[in-house]
C-alpha cells in the first residue's frame, strides 16, 4: 500500500509499512537467525553442531552486508522520493530535482548488489538519475504511483515507452487501478 502525504501542491512518498515491517524482519531476522545458529554450534551437543556453526558463519557476512545496505531506509518516517504536482512538477529527491516533462524513461530496477530496489530515471539530455527506496516500495505502488502523477505530465514519447513498461489490466486486478482518461 502506497504511503503517501500530500501538502499544498506536493506529495511525499513513505515507504509501505508493511515492507518496513518485512525488511526489518528479513534483514535483523537473518542476523538473530545466524547468531542462534553460531551459540548452538558452539555447544557441540549435537551432531549437527558443525552444520550449525557452518551455516551461521558462511550466512552471517551476507546478512550483515544487506542489513548495512537497508539501514538508512529505516529511519522512521523517511521520505523516498517527493512529487511537485501538475504540467510543471518535478521528482524530487535528495540532491536531485527532475521535471516530468525531461522525464525520458522511468524503471524500478533492482540493483545486483546490494538486492535494494531502485528508481531510475533517464532524461532527454542522457543523465541517469537513481533514487533508492530501500525495498520499501512495491512494484505495483510504484506503478501506480508514476501512472497516477507523472505519466500525464511526460512528453508523447515517454508515455508511449511508459505504456509498454506498466500492464493496465493487471494493474488492476492487483490494485483495482484505472488511468483517468485525459
Amino acid at each position: 500500500m502506497l504511503n503517501i502525504k500530500s501538502q499544498d501542491s506536493s506529495v511525499h512518498i513513505k515507504g509501505s509499512k508493511f515492507l518496513y515491517v518485512w525488511m526489518l524482519l528479513a534483514t535483523f531476522g537473518g542476523l538473530a537467525a545466524c547468531v542462534f545458529l553460531i551459540a548452538n554450534g558452539l555447544k557441540f551437543d549435537s551432531k549437527y553442531s558443525f552444520f550449525y556453526l557452518g551455516g551461521g558463519i558462511l550466512l552471517s557476512p551476507v546478512f550483515l552486508y544487506l542489513t548495512l545496505w537497508s539501514l538508512p531506509g529505516f529511519v522512521p518516517g523517511k521520505v523516498l522520493l517527493s512529487l511537485t504536482e501538475g504540467p510543471n512538477g518535478s521528482v524530487i529527491s535528495k540532491s536531485k530535482n527532475i521535471p516530468f516533462t525531461s522525464i525520458k524513461n522511468i524503471r524500478f530496477v533492482r540493483n545486483p548488489l546490494n538486492l535494494i530496489n531502485d528508481i531510475v530515471i533517464e532524461t532527454y539530455d542522457g543523465k541517469i538519475a537513481r533514487i533508492r527506496t530501500y525495498n520499501q516500495l512495491d512494484d505495483t505502488d510504484f506503478a501506480v504511483l508514476v501512472d497516477q502523477y507523472i505519466y500525464p505530465h511526460m512528453n508523447q514519447d515517454a508515455k508511449t515507452v511508459w505504456d509498454r513498461h506498466v500492464n493496465l489490466d493487471q494493474l488492476f486486478e492487483d490494485a483495482k487501478y484505472e488511468r483517468k482518461a485525459e
